[in-house]
């Protein structure tokens, strides 16, 4: 069961919630839009807010099931854990967009809030934060997934679920290179809500 549970994981996380509602609800391709992403961020500046928030919550929703189904077919805390690094990486990697996909903050915020409840809300509280004064949801992505290892720690998680929030954390950065690179030369978007 842990295969299929693995395999169930990634396939869901690979889903392509904004591509796909974008062009059935709205017409339009994201990929041909704003920072070319399909994720919620892309999604809330090209679509709007409530398109974005919609995108956000089901690719969250995929890292919550993902970890669900390593709950319920194995039970074990590294199924678990396993199921919700498939999810993510299926989301940045999708099988249904030839491996490329989102930078998997959304999937992973419903991963943590599976594995981790109490250290999400402060995860979430402190990306909200950033966002709301800065306006740049990469720099509260960024900040917010570095806390994640931290918090497991402080919270008295054992070690596999630390060992997450570290590969979690350096999956999101990685995703967010090209951000980074904006944010250091002051080149980075801030996030405004669009309307089509």
């Amino acid at each position: 069961m842990l295969v299929f549970s693995l395999a169930a994981s990634y396939v869901l996380g690979s889903i392509p919630n904004g591509l796909w509602l974008g062009r059935a609800l709205w017409h339009t391709d994201l990929r041909e839009h704003g920072s070319h992403n399909t994720g919620a961020t892309n999604a809330w500046r090209t679509l709007g807010k409530f398109p974005g928030f919609l995108i956000f919550f089901l690719d969250m929703m995929k890292g919550l099931v993902s970890v669900w189904l390593g709950s319920v077919l194995v039970g074990t805390p590294v199924a678990m854990i396993l199921c919700g690094i498939l999810a993510i990486v299926g989301h940045s990697l999708s099988i249904f967009m030839q491996f490329h996909g989102g930078k998997g903050v959304a999937t992973g915020l419903g991963v943590i809030l599976m594995l981790m409840p109490q250290p999400t809300l402060v995860v979430f509280a402190v990306w909200l934060a950033i966002v709301a004064v800065t306006r740049y949801v990469s720099l509260g992505s960024i900040v917010a997934a570095t806390l994640v290892p931290v918090l497991a720690w402080l919270w008295g998680y054992e070690t596999p679920y630390i060992l997450f929030g570290v590969l979690a954390a350096l999956l999101i950065i990685v995703r967010h290179h090209a951000n980074i690179g904006r944010l250091l030369s002051g080149t980075e978007s801030k996030i405004r809500a669009g309307h089509r």
